[in-house]
């Protein structure tokens, strides 16, 4: 289990997160929503470790994590990016194989079971094919497969993944979306996804999160909090609330 108890964290002297109190049981599959500078992001660095907060406390397996070494938060948690940049380009099999590296040692080299475990997780995410590509040759829907391969086979109870859907056309985020759902119920990974789409978080997800001006606004089933009063609340509009007929989850309709 992830928990954040009474966290406050930003930049600087400039607080982003105010307080926030959460918890993420192993097995969810949760979708964080909030306006543009809610702080979802931030939220997300903080539980990485990558910002520190100025109160409050977060836990891992009830290990703090400002006393545990990074090695070891690796192995619990793999990012995906929104989109990944480098000075150099990578193969498909470069950008993957990085997901083992907390696992080397000292002056240590990639494995032929490294190499093994990169295989099987590309030919589970149908990426074989694209092995020896580079990634500036493939689209935004098979970058951000192999980006969650990555994190696949850096073998973590926890896969956070920021905005990943934000730049990819519709029939990209269904699938993407159909591919963590999988990778959830089959492989019990726990999945904490900053989204912009509330009706594919509503419609995927299990647990739906809601931050607005760094603060824990709500956090439950979609059904509990797809409610007309609480979206406005969130998103200062007037949304319309139906079930969609294919999923039997509330979806939103514009007025």
């Amino acid at each position: 289990m992830i928990e954040l108890k009474n966290v406050t964290c930003g930049y600087g002297d400039f607080p982003v997160l105010k307080d926030i109190s959460l918890q993420i049981a192993e097995g969810d599959f949760c979708a964080l929503l909030g306006p543009n500078g809610a702080g979802k992001s931030t939220l997300l660095y903080t539980i990485m470790g990558y910002l520190k907060p100025s109160e409050g406390y977060i836990t891992i397996f009830e290990k703090d994590i400002a006393k545990i070494k990074h090695s070891w938060l690796a192995k619990q948690i793999a990012f995906v990016p929104q989109e990944t940049r480098s000075e150099f380009d990578h193969t498909v099999q470069e950008t993957v194989l990085m997901g083992r590296y907390p696992y080397l040692g000292f002056l240590q080299s990639y494995s032929s079971e490294d190499y093994e475990a990169v295989d099987a997780v590309l030919e589970n995410l149908k990426l074989t094919e694209f092995k020896h590509r580079w990634l500036s040759e493939i689209s935004g829907g098979e970058k951000q497969r192999v980006l969650i391969a990555r994190a696949l086979v850096q073998q973590t109870p926890f896969i956070l993944l920021d905005e990943s859907l934000s730049q990819l056309d519709i029939n990209y985020q269904i699938e993407i979306m159909k591919l963590l759902r999988t990778i959830h119920s089959k492989e019990n990974k726990t999945v904490l996804i900053v989204s912009h789409n509330i009706n594919l978080a509503s419609n995927y997800a299990e647990r739906l999160i809601f931050l607005k001006e760094g603060k824990l606004l709500a956090a439950g089933k979609p059904e509990d909090l797809m409610q007309k009063e609480t979206l406005k609340d969130l998103f200062a509009v007037e949304l319309d609330i139906m079930i969609n007929p294919h999923t039997g989850h509330p979806n939103i309709i514009y007025p």
